[in-house]
């Protein structure tokens, strides 16, 4: 969360950070040094699948900040966090979200996470430039910092907004079905409750002191490159710090491209990042729902000798037969059609899912024929 000037003179150097596997560009797996709009400008058009900002909050604070023991508070008042005015600040914001939108694939999406002297102003511009806002989630912290004040409620949560590259893109990755598994097979909802960082995850120099301020947990960013990435992605972060993004990115398989205008933080990312250790390829693996599967129609079993015409097949308990014909449509009790028209009307039943109602015979047992597409499946997968 370093802020990126609209104009400067410095060229921008990338720092080297390696990968689980080789990288298909050269500015994949490296830390780019330099103005987050200009070191944009070099990226290729429609270049990466997920964007994940954590820009300058603009927290707009006015002298030192005190406990209630009169110890000073490290509060954020770093130069990149300091605008001159609103205006100064939504500029900032249009130059580098056009910047970030030029490089999304068609099919990315975008994570922005603010606090709210910001995120209204940043969720307002995305709408004006044709973003597509999908959700607003609330990321509630189990150990937030208290007011000192009392003069106000304590600020327990940030924002963030996940949106598509525009109204027209339909394609963008959403893990569905892992996000309802990582949940216990509930949905996952759009309340985050992650502690933030601190312990032996928050990065400290030489005399202890923090690294970088406003450090994200890994655990937040896990989540959001669960949610909305696969193996093998790219993913950019135009405001990397100490490269939070980048070390759960290699984790989990995916590439990233990190732009940092401070090089002490460079330097702090490429180090932690060169410390992690990938998860191995099976584990990375994601749980898909049948919709995400390519479609097999009955016929395509018949053609690939998994069912033959004339065969019969048979209800879970028997009471049901019905004939396999060439063209993979079933003949039963005088009617005929597909294998869901037919299982519903064999039961007079107004649907039937014909994949989970009829049965084959298979070495003497009844085996469901979505198994045997399941074996279909499994030899596409295999020659592709």
């Amino acid at each position: 969360m370093s802020q990126s000037r609209i104009r400067t003179a410095r060229t921008g150097s990338p720092v080297a950070s390696p990968s689980s596997a080789p990288a298909s560009h050269p500015w994949q797996d490296r830390i780019l040094v330099g103005d987050c709009i200009a070191e944009l400008e070099k990226l290729p058009p429609k270049s990466v699948d997920l964007v994940f900002a954590d820009p300058p909050y603009n927290l707009q604070l006015a002298g030192t900040l005190h406990r209630p023991d009169q110890s000073l508070v490290d509060a954020v008042d770093d130069d990149w966090d300091r605008f001159d005015s609103f205006e100064a600040y939504d500029a900032f914001t249009r130059a580098w979200l056009l910047a970030v939108r030029r490089v999304m694939k068609p099919d990315a999406s975008l994570w922005v996470i603010g606090s709210y002297h910001n995120i209204f102003r940043v969720g307002a511009i995305l709408q004006d430039l044709g973003f597509w806002i999908l959700n607003d989630v609330v990321w509630r912290k189990t150990n937030p910092m208290p007011n000192f004040k009392g003069r106000r409620f304590q600020n327990a949560h940030e924002t963030l907004i996940w949106a598509a590259r525009d109204q027209s893109a339909k394609k963008y990755t959403f893990n569905y079905d892992a996000l309802k598994a990582f949940n216990e097979d509930t949905q996952m909802r759009s309340d985050w409750v992650i502690p933030i960082c601190s312990g032996g995850e928050r990065l400290k120099d030489e005399a202890g002191d923090k690294v970088h301020p406003t450090q994200k947990p890994e655990g937040l960013l896990h989540r959001v490159l669960l949610a909305s990435t696969r193996p093998g992605d790219v993913v950019l972060d135009p405001f990397f710090g100490t490269g939070t993004t980048g070390a759960v990115a290699r984790k989990l398989g995916r590439s990233f491209v990190g732009i940092e205008r401070d090089e002490t933080y460079a330097a702090a990312a490429r180090a932690r990042i060169d410390a992690v250790v990938p998860h191995d390829a099976a584990s990375l693996e994601l749980m898909r729902s049948k919709k995400s599967e390519p479609r097999i129609p009955f016929g395509s079993l018949i053609e690939a000798g998994l069912v033959e015409p004339g065969e019969i097949l048979f209800d879970a308990k028997g009471r049901h037969l019905a004939h396999v014909r060439a063209d993979g449509s079933l003949e039963a009790l005088g009617h005929t059609g597909s294998i869901h028209r037919v299982g519903a009307l064999v039961q007079g039943a107004e649907a039937c899912n014909g994949w989970t109602f009829w049965h084959a015979s298979r070495a003497g047992r009844f085996v469901v024929i979505d198994d045997l597409r399941k074996e279909m499946r499994s030899r596409l997968g295999e020659a592709c």
